[in-house]
Formats: C-alpha cells, sequence, structure tokens
C-alpha cells in the first residue's frame, strides 16, 4: 500500500515542477530564477516522499511547502513522536536550508 502511495506522490509531483518552471512566477525569490522553484518544488516532492514511506508519519496529515529552501509542515498529527520524526526527515533532506515546524499536536484517543 505504501509503495503505490509513494508512487502515486512521485508521479502527482513530477508533473508539479514543468508547470511551476514553465509558468510559475519567481518573483520574491532571492535569485529570481526558475531554478529556485524548481528546486524546492524538488524538495517538497522528496520530503512528501519520505513521509509516504514511513511508518510512523502520515502524508495525509502533514503539509509541506517549501520557499528558497526553507521547509514549512503544517497539519495535525496524533503523537509527538510523529511530528518529530516528520521534521527529522524534512531536516535530513537535501537542499533543505531551514524547517519551519507548524505541526500541531491532537489527541486522537477518542
Amino acid at each position: 500500500m505504501r509503495l503505490i502511495l509513494i508512487l502515486l506522490v512521485s508521479i502527482a509531483f513530477t508533473g508539479c515542477t514543468a508547470m511551476m518552471v514553465g509558468g510559475g512566477s519567481t518573483t520574491g525569490y532571492p535569485s529570481g530564477t526558475a531554478g529556485d522553484v524548481a528546486a524546492d518544488t524538488a524538495i517538497t516532492s522528496k520530503i512528501k516522499g519520505k513521509h509516504a514511506a514511513d511508518p510512523v508519519v502520515s502524508v495525509f496529515d502533514i503539509g509541506v511547502r517549501t520557499y528558497a529552501g526553507t521547509v514549512t509542515l503544517y497539519g495535525t498529527v496524533g503523537s509527538i513522536r510523529a511530528r518529530d520524526r516528520a521534521i527529522w526527515l524534512a531536516r535530513e533532506t537535501d537542499g533543505v536550508k531551514a524547517v519551519n515546524n507548524q505541526i500541531l499536536i491532537e489527541d486522537r484517543s477518542e
């Protein structure tokens, strides 16, 4: 099941890179190049793939945004362990300069 999910995430984000490079605005990027946008899109895809493959983290619970190498993680998870693992996976991804954690922990015991 995770393999299928990883493949779907990979396929979905492959097309996003071309769309962002071809039609995305680079206004506000430090060097202002389409390569910056593509690099950020690749970082986001790698992190989502890691989250999808991880047994602790649910790719459906955590959103990922990347801007100029800074990754923002957001969403709600059921444990500190899941939050910390998601952050660690993001930090260990090539090209990531910083991780902004906005993940909330929610009690899902009920």
